[in-house]
């Protein structure tokens, strides 16, 4: 997995680690974005690395950020934003939805979102992990799911997979996301409580709401590619 061959000036980081310091979803971060000026530069860089996130950074200050998938920009991403706050070393990021502020609490690195900052998702509760765990894909249907269930209900530990379900996804739509930031933060709120959630492969997602209606989200991150 650490096998990536980038231009110059682009780190890779893996976001979401788990304990053992493996999985996590890979992230190309553009530490001087005034190297794609541009709509069509950005958004060709981000298909040529096909990373699902790809972050320009506009302004390393006051943490301006741009975030692309290979296909569209997007307003809002939780694992570009966890990843970026890490690098950066930064307590305040500015993408297209607003001001996100961040920490950094030992080996993990936290944001604060809000549930309505990401993309519209259907979460669906199986009755056990192993059911989670024995899906050979993403269940039949339409739009992003994310399916859940208890691991340890008392300990608040989730077992998770994350499936796009989009026509232009891997395998024309049967791919799945290895670590899901704003899936989380969506579960963490309607939930009402921290959560320990275990998705994909074996990444591990940390979530907690807030009163104000904030929820946090973290992880760990490692760089794999230094630019």
């Amino acid at each position: 997995m650490n096998d990536y061959d980038v231009p110059d000036g682009i780190d890779v980081l893996r976001v979401f680690c788990g304990p053992d310091g493996r999985h996590g979803n890979p992230l190309g971060v553009v530490r001087d974005g005034r190297g794609y000026p541009d709509d069509a530069s950005r958004q060709a860089l981000a298909r040529g690395l096909g990373f699902g996130r790809t972050v320009f950074v506009d302004d390393p200050e006051r943490g301006a950020v741009d975030i692309r998938t290979p296909g569209e920009r997007l307003p809002f991403a939780g694992h570009p934003l966890v990843g970026a706050a890490w690098l950066l070393d930064l307590e305040v990021l500015e993408p297209p939805v607003g001001e996100v502020t961040a920490r950094q609490d030992g080996e993990f690195t936290w944001i604060e979102a809000r549930p309505e900052w990401g993309p519209p998702r259907r979460l669906e509760r199986y009755a056990s992990a192993a059911e989670v765990e024995a899906l050979t894909g993403p269940p039949p249907g339409e739009g992003p799911l994310y399916v859940w269930a208890w691991e340890d209900e008392a300990a608040g530990r989730v077992r998770a997979r994350s499936f796009p379900r989009r026509p232009d996804g891997p395998g024309g739509g049967s791919g799945e996301d290895e670590a899901t930031g704003s899936a989380a933060v969506l579960l963490s709120a309607e939930l009402g409580r921290a959560l320990n959630i275990r998705q994909g492969r074996g990444s591990q997602i940390l979530a907690a709401p807030a009163p104000d209606g904030t929820t946090e989200v973290g992880g760990r991150v490692l760089l794999v590619v230094t630019s």
